[in-house]
């Protein structure tokens, strides 16, 4: 009896092909949109996490000062490199520690210049933000310790000022010095807060001090943690190093601060899980108006073969075939907009995704939820206009005109 059912659905939908099209046009829209917001959402999602891990693994950032907002932070005494050593010695969990410092100055080859930012490193600075030298190589230990007019830069940089030319084993000017150029770093793009990553200049930390700063201060230790310790045990360990370190007394605030990079993935990541459930949300009202569109077109349908409905009452049909009847017909309906709308929605999210250079992660799950919340929907709304088909007096049908 469903085969027949089924294929009376169907019959009747080919016969009116563009109302069956409108009347499931709510459905596509309503599922196309739901899975492209939740697929564009788990991409932006996974490329946060992505970028986040690619500064590093296990990663705390120790900054001198208190955030205060956006581009504000409270002044504080710099640390020193003992203050780095002392966070490598006396915490069991710690794996790494890369002290650096930081400025923005202009580096020129030739009729070339850029401004970027010159850092004063050493090679744990590598091992720390998980960053590869693939052409040239990192600084040899005396290098690091004679404080060498060597220099890593970032593709940006030299993209900047070599164009299409080699810069390995070529002399730059930052500032009042020429360095050479022993390496390049691997492209790493524009991080989850906008700024490029590749637009860097390494130096040794020693010659950052001498020639550029002109002190031994630090500003910023990066420290990485051992696999399978903890990132929170490790955190609360160097805050009460530094306070004792640096002399800050009972509820005095600290000036420093040690963020978690953990803790920021998990804060973006939830940030865009909650807008994506947000829009999906707001794209499933699409698949109620939908609904309320096959309903309009079953009870018009309803109307239209009330005849029909009262021969096949009068000839022995029960109310449960034709109830059966017309809710197949809106399942069908509604069934097919949900494919079709599956269809448009894995084409719109490739190219969207291409478009937003996210990476395209396909769901199965959510193809499956959204086609039998499609189905879903048909059931609903189909219900009434059917139920109103099988409760037709087939005397009152049969004089219909």
């Amino acid at each position: 009896m469903l085969t027949n059912t089924l294929l009376l659905a169907l019959r009747e939908i080919r016969r009116n092909v563009l109302r069956s099209f409108l009347t499931i046009l709510g459905i596509v829209i309503g599922v196309a949109a739901v899975i492209v917001m939740v697929t564009i959402g788990s991409g932006a999602t996974a490329q946060v996490t992505e970028q986040i891990a690619s500064l590093g693994s296990n990663l705390l950032m120790v900054r001198v000062g208190q955030h205060m907002g956006p581009g504000q932070t409270t002044s504080a005494p710099p640390f020193s490199l003992a203050d780095a050593q002392a966070i490598l010695r006396e915490i069991p969990a710690i794996s790494a520690v890369a002290p650096s410092s930081s400025q923005r100055l202009t580096a020129v080859y030739g009729n070339a210049n850029w401004t970027t930012t010159a850092n004063g490193v050493d090679n744990k600075f590598f091992t720390v933000r998980n960053w590869a030298v693939p052409s040239g190589r990192q600084f040899l230990e005396t290098e690091l310790r004679a404080g060498k007019a060597v220099c890593v830069i970032g593709a940006t940089v030299g993209k900047e000022l070599f164009g299409n030319q080699t810069p390995l084993d070529r002399s730059i000017r930052l500032g009042n010095f020429s360095c050479q150029i022993i390496g390049i770093l691997e492209a790493k793009g524009q991080s989850t807060f906008g700024s490029d990553q590749d637009d860097l200049i390494l130096v040794p930390l020693r010659t950052f001090q001498r020639r550029i700063a002109g002190n031994q201060d630090i500003s910023l230790i990066q420290v990485s943690v051992a696999e399978g310790r903890s990132t929170d045990k490790a955190k609360s360990d160097i805050e009460e190093l530094l306070r004792i370190r640096r002399h800050v007394i009972g509820a005095e605030n600290d000036n420093f601060q040690v963020r978690d990079m953990k803790e920021i993935t998990k804060m973006l990541t939830g940030t865009t899980q909650i807008l994506t459930t947000l829009l999906g949300a707001v794209a499933a009202v699409s698949l109620l108006v939908g609904g309320i569109g096959i309903m309009n077109i079953m009870l018009v349908s309803v109307t239209e073969r009330t005849r029909e409905i009262g021969i096949r009452l009068a000839i022995g049909a029960l109310e449960r075939e034709v109830l059966l009847q017309f809710l197949v017909e809106a399942v069908v309906l509604s069934s097919f907009g949900g494919l079709i709308g599956i269809l448009l929605a894995l084409s719109g999210s490739i190219g969207l995704a291409s478009l937003l250079k996210i990476p395209f992660i396909f769901n199965p799950g959510i193809m499956v939820i959204a086609f039998l919340f499609s189905a879903a929907v048909g059931i609903i709304f189909g219900f009434f206009p059917a139920k109103k088909a099988a409760r037709l007096d087939p005397i009152d049908a049969l004089r219909h005109e």
